[in-house]
């Protein structure tokens, strides 16, 4: 009886030390390396998606050679330099530096929840593992595939809110302190 005992104990402790959480799966497992001090090089594109009192405007953020590119899904455009501490530390926007990430505060929680995003339709890449199905960034704070035509609400953790089900979109670990923002894996 006393080895029944145990192993029901046994079984009952790792049932409930195991959590299924939700939170385990809510950030991917790509690689994703970014920080940018934004008071040394003064965007006004990513400085209006990292103003928490302008909740619904994201920024998407790529790379061309040295230069970042920033655009809201507001209008608002601007490029930047890398400094020389850029150049000198590995920077990895999510699955392609091509189509970046996307950054910004949501508008359904209060406080609002600050968002990053991989920018590539996480359901078509998934299916052939192409980069090619960049997300197009809409001012209602949604983001939509052009090949498979799902849109993503990016004010609520990037689930689907039309179009097929599936995979919501592919976020990332972010934080902002001051003018840095950080975002990584």
């Amino acid at each position: 009886m006393k080895r029944y005992t145990y192993y029901i104990i046994v079984l009952l402790t790792t049932v409930l030390f195991s959590s299924c959480s939700d939170a385990e799966n809510e950030y991917s497992n790509y690689p994703c390396r970014f920080v940018f001090d934004n008071s040394a090089n003064r965007s006004p594109a990513l400085a209006s998606a990292m103003n928490v009192m302008s909740p619904g405007v994201f920024c998407r953020i790529t790379m061309t050679g040295n230069l970042f590119n920033f655009s809201t899904n507001q209008g608002l455009e601007d490029h930047v330099r890398q400094t020389a501490i850029d150049q000198q530390v590995s920077i990895t926007l999510g699955l392609s530096n091509s189509t970046g990430i996307i950054v910004g505060y949501g508008i359904l929680n209060s406080p609002a929840t600050f968002y990053a995003y991989d920018s590539q339709c996480p359901n078509c890449y998934h299916e052939d593992g192409l980069l090619r199905y960049s997300l197009t960034m809409n001012t209602d704070g949604t983001a939509e595939c052009g090949s498979c035509h799902r849109k993503y609400d990016m004010n609520n953790g990037g689930i689907i809110s039309s179009g097929d089900g599936g995979n919501k979109m592919i976020r990332y670990r972010a934080g902002i302190a001051g003018n840095v923002l950080s975002v990584n894996n």
